[in-house]
């Protein structure tokens, strides 16, 4: 004998979003008679001002009331919040220049960007150019180390200036954003747009090394050709032999994702060690 499963409703996060909330509205407050003395007619009015004032806050907290007047006030504190966080925000990025402010966010924003198409394209593509990232870090500190030449002020930093590995990994990055909405989107007017969009900014990102005293010139174009051209280089790669091993052998698989996750992990101890260091 088969028995019948007993079926619970249970309530959905849309059922209970827009189910109708009743709330209790106020009641006007009315007198039937006045005190016959002098000073209970004052005490009785003091206390009916004092429960109007009461109801009054009651009512704009929670909607009642004039809707009107509810609405303006709270759309008036909710704009004076908001001024408030802006005024903070500018005078934040002001303090030091609203330049040297964006060369200070920068790093931040060029892994944000990297990390969102990682993301968006969830593939094994995506893998290899993590750990593309990883080698081309690698590479701007042995071009640091063979030519050795010094930045415009040392005293701002003390390592070696050629060639820019922020413009290297900057030109990278946009090399590998700009493949991506490509390959996405196909060659058309907005892919070209916005690859150019991602160029101009990454451009503007690099060339805030040379404002800031950081770099010369020549140090941040340098770093920006090596970025772009191992950039290239390591996305060919892919498609030209390393798609094909990725796809026939397992231990290829591993050793790939493997290193790309032991990348991830070196990335993220970096991260804590220096860039928080020196926020």
């Amino acid at each position: 004998m088969m028995s019948t499963p007993a079926i619970l409703h249970k309530p959905t996060f849309k059922s209970l979003l827009f189910s109708p909330f009743k709330l209790n509205q106020a009641k006007p407050i009315s007198f039937h008679r006045f005190p016959a003395s002098k000073s209970d007619f004052f005490s009785s009015k003091n206390k009916a001002l004092s429960k109007n004032m009461t109801e009054l806050v009651r009512m704009s907290a929670f909607g009642g009331g004039n809707g009107s007047d509810s609405e303006e006030s709270t759309g008036l504190f909710q704009r004076e919040a908001v001024i408030d966080g802006l005024n903070e925000f500018q005078s934040g990025l002001l303090a030091d220049g609203l330049e040297a402010s964006l060369n200070r966010l920068s790093k931040w924003l060029v892994a944000a960007v990297f990390g969102a198409v990682i993301l968006w394209r969830h593939d094994a593509e995506a893998i290899w150019a993590v750990l593309g990232s990883v080698v081309n870090s690698i590479l701007s500190v042995i071009l640091k180390r063979i030519f050795n030449q010094e930045r415009p002020d040392s005293t701002l930093r003390s390592d070696p200036g050629m060639p820019s590995s922020h413009g290297q990994s900057i030109f990278f990055t946009v090399v590998f954003a700009i493949l991506s909405v490509v390959e996405w989107l196909g060659v058309n007017g907005f892919s070209l747009i916005l690859g150019a969009l991602i160029l101009a900014l990454g451009t503007y990102l690099t060339w805030l090394r040379v404002s800031q005293g950081l770099h010369t010139i020549s140090q941040v174009a340098a770093g920006a050709a090596v970025g772009l051209i191992f950039s290239i280089f390591w996305l060919w790669s892919w498609d030209a032999f390393v798609l094909k091993a990725f796809i026939s052998s397992l231990s290829v698989r591993i050793i790939v994702i493997i290193a790309a996750a032991a990348s991830c992990l070196g990335f993220l101890v970096y991260v804590i060690r220096y860039w928080f260091r020196d926020e």
